[in-house]
């Protein structure tokens, strides 16, 4: 008795999985968009996913300009696309809107743009090691050479007594 309930209950659970599963995957309309890396520097390369978009679309944004979406072949209803963020794309938050067979959703938070540091030339030199370099370094190996020798001294001074 007990056997068969559990048997019943199990089978149950089985058919309402297997009745919900297609029903999961039949989208009429673009969802979930995603964008990664979701953090991203200007000029980087954003790739973004959409489910629900079978026969391709396109994707806009303030950030990109308006890229092209594809299918891709073996995902259920699902197309991908990849866009360059401008170089003078504002930082912050960045919404992305998806266009699929005349069906619009817009994620409005898809993605962040990071700005860039200013650097100079901070004391950096691009021509390798200049003279003032070359003579602190020497001052730097002589000292450790003398010290190295005192040291030896000292220990083998000990030893004699």
């Amino acid at each position: 008795m007990r056997n068969s309930r559990a048997l019943a209950v199990a089978g149950a659970a089985v058919a309402a999985v297997g009745l919900a599963a297609p029903a999961a995957v039949a989208w009429d309309s673009p969802s979930n968009i995603v964008a990664l890396p979701s953090v991203i520097a200007r000029g980087g390369q954003l790739t973004v996913t959409v489910d629900g978009c079978p026969s391709g679309g396109t994707m806009t944004s303030d950030a990109f300009p308006s890229t092209s979406l594809t299918p891709i072949n073996g995902a259920n209803e699902t197309s991908k696309g990849t866009a360059t963020v401008n170089s003078n794309a504002s930082t912050g938050s960045h919404s992305i809107t998806v266009n699929c067979s005349g069906k619009t959703l817009t994620n409005p938070a898809a993605f962040t743009v990071i700005g860039g540091v200013r650097g100079g030339i901070g004391g950096s030199s691009s021509t390798g090691a200049t003279p003032t370099d070359m003579a602190i370094g020497g001052g730097l190996v002589g000292l450790a050479v003398i010290g190295g020798g005192v040291f030896w001294m000292r220990r083998r001074s000990e030893r004699r007594i």
